[in-house]
């Protein structure tokens, strides 16, 4: 077998756009040239919407697991009954179950090694919802699975925008933010900039939480008593990070361009102007976990499904995304080694030889 990564593709809700974006995005060429394929799904609805969006060009091969992908070719995992019914651009519990089915089967393929990264298609986090699954979205279950702490980053280009809370209502928001919270996102998101991005001294920018940074506590105390003393920790701890900044002026101003990363306090501050600027090309990354996982940046579009005017770029990112992270892991962590412990090692090993 060629040294090509594998990566786990789950299909996400099959009533969606997410087999549309799946099977245009495998359809590009350049694809098998850097991975191996690994879709968990069901062959029977690829078969409904290759026909339907007349796409002939690709094939799969069906496998068990993803340790019997051995060559440069497209692979499904069937993770479905044959009784699945696609029903295009409606909410189904049946849908979720189906989405749960293939995301549970891939989350177990990667503990067992079987695979080297995961690229999630949208779920709908509603009808997903069941015993086994009872979190607000993607991040939240991989995280139980994974264990630690992770940060949800979207990103386009050389933009990044991190959360400090992830699916958190706004009334509570506030209640949810801590000095600690800050810190510690700080510290994951300063740490993925360094071994998943290779950046060798990252540059935070960290936004208010109230109108204005709060101006000087006019509106509001957040900035004085949690943001202000978390980055000044943080800068202690080594981590160069600026602010509380002004969320409106800091994206009005392209002051975003000036930074490596962007902390913002919470989901809309950071994606309404991220998805403004970087809708089609836009990817989300979980960094802090112990494998890699990246998705792309919109929903399910239940509007567009079947119409076929969804945009696979989003997607096609996600896949090259999880490549470029997991091949920077490595050469961080290779570039990381003690020298003198592999000389000693060697030394050893030719001894006992």
């Amino acid at each position: 077998m060629e040294n090509l990564l594998k990566i786990g593709i789950t299909h996400g809700d099959i009533n969606g756009i997410s087999y549309e974006i799946i099977l245009k995005a495998l359809s590009d060429s350049r694809i098998l040239e850097q991975c191996i394929p690994i879709l968990y799904g069901s062959p029977k609805v690829v078969a409904f919407y290759r026909k339907m969006f007349e796409i002939n060009n690709i094939n799969f091969s069906i496998i068990r697991s993803a340790s019997d992908a051995n060559y440069r070719k497209l692979y499904i995992v069937n993770c479905c009954s044959d009784e699945i019914k696609v029903e295009v651009g409606k909410q189904t519990v049946d849908a979720g179950t189906y989405a749960l089915n293939a995301l549970e089967i891939a989350a177990n393929e990667w503990k067992a090694g079987k695979i080297d990264a995961l690229v999630t298609a949208p779920i709908n986090k509603s009808t997903i919802q069941s015993d086994k699954f009872h979190f607000p979205g993607h991040t939240e279950y991989l995280e139980q699975i994974a264990g630690g702490q992770s940060v949800m980053i979207l990103l386009a280009d050389s933009v990044r925008v991190a959360l400090a809370t992830n699916h958190v209502p706004v009334h509570k928001i506030s209640e949810k933010l801590t000095k600690e919270v800050i810190i510690n996102k700080l510290k994951v998101l300063n740490k993925s900039l360094v071994h998943d991005f290779s950046i060798t001294c990252p540059r935070i920018a960290v936004l208010g939480l109230n109108p204005h940074s709060s101006d000087n506590g006019l509106l509001g105390d957040e900035e004085q008593n949690i943001i202000k003393p978390a980055i000044d920790e943080a800068n202690y701890r080594g981590i160069t990070c600026t602010g509380p900044l002004s969320a409106d002026g800091f994206w009005g101003s392209g002051a975003f361009a000036n930074y490596d990363a962007i902390l913002a306090m919470y989901h809309d501050q950071g994606l309404a102007p991220f998805k403004a600027l970087f809708q089609d090309s836009g990817v989300n990354y979980t960094a802090g976990l112990p494998f890699v996982r990246t998705s792309p940046a919109h929903g399910t579009a239940y509007n567009l499904a079947g119409k076929n005017a969804a945009n696979p770029s989003s997607f096609l990112q996600a896949i090259y995304l999880a490549i470029d992270v997991v091949k920077n892991r490595k050469m961080h962590k290779e570039a990381s080694i003690n020298p003198l412990k592999v000389e000693k090692m060697q030394q050893h090993n030719s001894e006992v030889a």
